[in-house]
């Protein structure tokens, strides 16, 4: 029964290193093809109403494509933090500095999670005829898998990631921390 037990261990350990591999090189392997909307995922906004540089890395990528003519559109989606700000307004105020046209922006200020996200995404491109035949997703590497999970389970048919630059320590923990949450979003 034991050695059933360690062998049941290995094999969980291993899948889980085996997905881990394939997310972070599906997140960091960018899919630079056209697509009528972008929708940059929010993350924390500063005190002082600033993006975060997480967050401005993952507009500074939204920028580049949009400028590069892979994105048509652009939504930016987020929640009102705890800092009080509305992280979907801050972005877009970000990507009009950087020279991102006001039209082509839409701010989804009800992206408290990928999933709502995602919903969002689907309901803004019905009410806006925008296309669901391509999208691109941007976010952290490790986010890009379950991000173009959730686009697809709400109908999107071609689902292509960009990942922000910007890395850091905490990073490990959220890579180990999208194995439950991919398997939660496939599963549920």
């Amino acid at each position: 029964m034991k050695k059933i037990v360690i062998i049941l261990i290995g094999l969980a350990f291993t899948f889980f290193i085996i997905h881990t591999i394939i997310i972070t090189i599906d997140g960091l392997t960018d899919e630079k093809e056209h697509s009528e909307i972008g929708v940059v995922f929010g993350n924390k906004v500063n005190e002082d109403g600033t993006p975060s540089d997480r967050l401005q890395a993952r507009l500074d990528k939204a920028v580049s494509l949009y400028l590069d003519n892979k994105l048509e559109k652009i939504i930016v989606s987020g929640g009102v933090g705890i800092e009080g700000f509305d992280e979907a307004e801050v972005m877009k105020d970000y990507v009009i500095e950087k020279g991102v046209p006001e039209a082509t922006i839409v701010t989804d200020s009800n992206g408290y999670n990928t999933e709502m996200t995602a919903e969002n995404t689907l309901e803004i491109a019905h009410q806006k005829n925008l296309s669901t035949e391509s999208i691109t997703v941007i976010t952290q590497f490790f986010h890009i898998t379950r991000t173009k999970l959730a686009m697809k389970q709400q109908g999107f048919t071609e689902v292509y990631g960009a990942h922000a630059e910007y890395f850091e320590w905490r990073d490990i923990y959220s890579t180990i921390r999208e194995f439950p949450a991919f398997y939660k979003y496939l599963i549920f």
